[in-house]
């Protein structure tokens, strides 16, 4: 079989792999019960992904650079499989300490291997002109999206039917097929007589890109939206059972199921806008003020979720009675952050790739994705030990964080669309 560039496995590719992240996080709260975890723990294990991406995206983007980001995406896809064994096996041990340990060995070992995100999106670079970057960026993100609605679907269906260990296995199934996949069909994107840079130590390489013209500005507007979306995510169950009164406790179904769907509606609209409205939308407006339009509309969002309360569970069929009317203003603010989070990254990543050499385009993505991972190893600890505090607060500095970001954006990237940007090594 003749292998050619095609960006349908890169999109399977991060399909896949948001499918298995999307099957992990509603499993920690299953082994908070049924192992006795702690909330020390729970929050170890689910930041020891973040943690070792922060660590080794960067390297692995250097990598791609350097030998081509084939090779990369076959290590990371077949190391997936293998943590998510690991993943399936912990599930079914009975020694409860034992269990914990190997998960977290799962989640740590699926984080170094985290860099088929990076290589992925510089694949994406490499097979794509320039102007049309930030849509395939977009169906990237609708990649995303759709690996979040999937992900915990796909989980509840692996329980019912297959018992504790169905999720694991399937995960390691699907990144068993990613990698058969790519093995056999998918060509390398570097050119032959593309010349890499000499590679530079880790934080070297950090200081390198942060100084280059905007580039710095874009990975810190970056590190501040996953940033506030990380806050969301680790506290969105916790708003809606404290303001609608859900009494979320042990065994208790109907609560968790409220909250799952609002998460699925907004990773709908997520994938339905990186989908389809990207690539116009950047054509209207360019690259720049898309960003600060989507951090401004996540701000403002994060500004009134707090303030939104209600009585009882959601009933998607009475949204429109007079009981409805609550959920109706929640889901209103939730599709305007679900708009917003949709808007920022794909255009980030366009225009990041469109201001980086080809030599330099893994490298340079590999410390966004980075600066994204430890941003989401700092959102958690803050927004759970602020909400704790005053249930507002950390939406409210979210909210701030989100508008001035905006604001930056709209300011000091304005004109950068128009900056010289890289050629495209493979068509």
């Amino acid at each position: 079989m003749k292998r050619r560039p095609s960006f349908l496995v890169i999109f399977l590719t991060v399909f896949i792999d948001l499918i298995g992240f999307g099957m992990v996080v509603p499993m920690l709260p299953i082994y908070s019960t049924t192992y006795g975890a702690s909330g020390l723990m729970i929050g170890i294990i689910g930041a020891s992904f973040s943690v070792m991406q922060f660590l080794f995206s960067p390297l692995l983007g250097r990598l791609s650079d350097r030998y081509g980001r084939r090779p990369v995406l076959l290590f990371s896809t077949a190391g997936a499989a293998v943590s998510y064994v690991m993943f399936a096996l912990a599930s079914g041990m009975d020694n409860h300490g034992a269990a914990l340990w190997m998960l977290l060995v799962s989640r740590s070992f699926a984080g170094l291997c985290g860099g088929n995100i990076t290589a992925a999106q510089a694949y994406v670079a490499d097979i794509t002109p320039p102007q049309d970057r930030s849509k395939r960026m977009g169906l990237i993100g609708m990649a995303f999206g759709l690996g979040f609605i999937f992900g915990p679907v796909i989980s509840g269906l692996g329980l019912k039917y297959l018992g504790s260990t169905g999720p694991g296995w399937i995960a390691a199934g699907l990144c068993t097929v990613n990698f058969v996949l790519a093995y056999f069909i998918l060509a390398e994107s570097l050119q032959p007589g593309s010349e890499p840079i000499k590679p530079r130590p880790h934080f070297a390489q950090w200081g390198h890109t942060l100084t280059q013209p905007k580039v710095g500005l874009l990975i810190g507007v970056f590190f501040l939206a996953t940033f506030c979306f990380s806050c969301f995510e680790i506290t969105l169950p916790l708003l809606i059972n404290d303001n609608f009164h859900l009494g979320i406790t042990k065994g208790v179904t109907r609560p968790a199921t409220t909250i799952i769907s609002l998460f699925v509606f907004c990773a709908l609209i997520g994938a339905f806008i990186q989908g389809g409205a990207i690539g116009r939308l950047v054509k209207m407006v360019g690259e720049p003020n898309l960003i600060a339009i989507s951090l401004v509309l996540t701000g403002v969002s994060f500004l009134l979720l707090p303030f939104l309360k209600g009585d009882g569970q959601l009933f998607w069929s009475r949204l429109f009675h007079a009981d409805g009317w609550p959920w109706l203003k929640m889901l209103f603010a939730l599709a305007l952050l679900a708009i917003g989070t949709s808007l920022t990254r794909p255009p980030v990543f366009g225009l990041l790739s469109n201001l980086t050499s080809a030599t330099e385009q893994g490298a340079t993505i590999g410390v966004a994705q980075s600066a994204g991972s430890f941003a989401r190893i700092l959102g958690p600890l803050f927004a759970a030990t602020s909400y704790s505090a005053m249930p507002s607060l950390p939406y409210l500095v979210c909210g701030v964080i989100a508008i001035g970001a905006g604001v930056m954006a709209a300011v000091l990237l304005r004109g950068a669309h128009k900056l010289a940007v890289a050629p495209v090594t493979a068509v």
